[in-house]
């Protein structure tokens, strides 16, 4: 398959969007900063920011940090700038930073790392500023833990505007399409108008208590992803070296303790389930019954979820062997 055929198709799965006034988007206006930060109006309303749109170069030099990392979370930081209610990030780094397979904790070292980068980065006159910072959740969803929350309203009480993305490599790899989320947390003592049931993911069962007690301290933002002709030339250096991993490596292969663990999961949440059933059918309640629907719901989508995944995992291995393993003379 050809590398440049592989690119568009990953630009479509993800939406990137071709932007045609190229240097609009990346123009810094240092005085329109500056007047935004004094006005600071993401003060009066928590809801200020809604969308945050993406480059693809920082899109693919985060999925690839994540992937780098297997099973251990990674953590960089983010470059951009604010426009009216958006967020845009047109660049990011890796920060040299020990993670855990549940967590990611910034250092010394990380913090005067991040501070020499920006400050080499405007010697060259690239005036944009730290705008948020990403770290990966591998194999367990995009949302913020009860850490995150905490490093999240830290960092949009000292260094607004800020926003957390968070990144699932693991699902990357099994989906074929980058699973990603941006989040900004509500201000201490502000409650939340109820906005209805958010869009279903899947989360683990040994997730599922820290991601219910802390769901309503922060809010997603609209995510969208853009390229424009002045990275063309990088992005397709750097997609070169993805599209190499990407095809050397078998999503089946790779995932397969992932794919195990999704498994067991799946099998915990109907045993939780099965048990509930038999508790609510003794006292005949409807609003337990409603409950235990409610769960058995939840675990068809995560089955169909594993199915899925399995599948587009399948058709990748058959469609390589087809372009691969198959070029030799036709005999007659």
């Amino acid at each position: 398959m050809d590398s440049k055929i592989a690119r568009k198709t990953w630009e479509m799965s993800n939406s990137i969007e071709n932007i045609g006034n190229a240097d609009e988007i990346y123009r810094y206006d240092e005085k329109q900063q500056k007047d935004i930060l004094a006005a600071k109006p993401w003060e009066k309303d928590p809801h200020y920011f809604s969308a945050i749109k993406i480059s693809a170069l920082a899109l693919l030099k985060m999925v690839m940090h994540a992937r780098s990392g297997g099973n251990l979370e990674v953590m960089g930081l983010l470059l951009g700038k604010v426009d009216g209610n958006n967020m845009i990030v047109t660049d990011s780094f890796a920060l040299p930073v020990e993670g855990t397979e549940t967590r990611v904790n910034a250092q010394a070292q990380a913090y005067e790392y991040m501070a020499a980068y920006i400050e080499a980065a405007k010697q060259v006159k690239r005036l944009e500023n730290a705008i948020g910072w990403y770290h990966s959740h591998p194999g367990y969803g995009c949302w913020l833990s009860g850490i995150d929350v905490g490093t999240q309203m830290l960092n949009q009480q000292f260094q607004e505007p800020f926003v957390a993305i968070v990144i699932d490599p693991i699902r990357t790899i099994s989906a074929g399409k980058v699973n990603l989320g941006a989040f900004r947390t509500y201000p201490k003592g502000y409650k939340p108008p109820d906005e209805g049931p958010s869009e279903y993911q899947s989360i683990p069962l040994n997730k599922i208590e820290d991601f219910g007690v802390h769901c309503k301290q922060y809010y997603p933002l609209e995510v969208s992803y853009f390229k424009s002709s002045l990275d063309r030339k990088l992005l397709e250096m750097l997609w070169n070296k993805y599209w190499v991993n990407t095809l050397s490596s078998s999503s089946l292969l790779t995932n397969a303790d992932y794919t195990t663990a999704q498994i067991f999961d799946l099998t915990d949440k109907l045993e939780q389930s099965e048990a509930y059933l038999g508790r609510s059918t003794m006292m005949l309640g409807m609003d337990s019954h409603e409950k235990n629907e409610d769960k058995l719901t939840k675990a068809t989508r995560d089955s169909c979820k594993n199915t899925i995944e399995a599948i587009h995992g399948l058709m990748s291995q058959v469609i390589k062997d087809k372009l691969f393993n198959q070029t030799g003379p036709k005999t007659t």
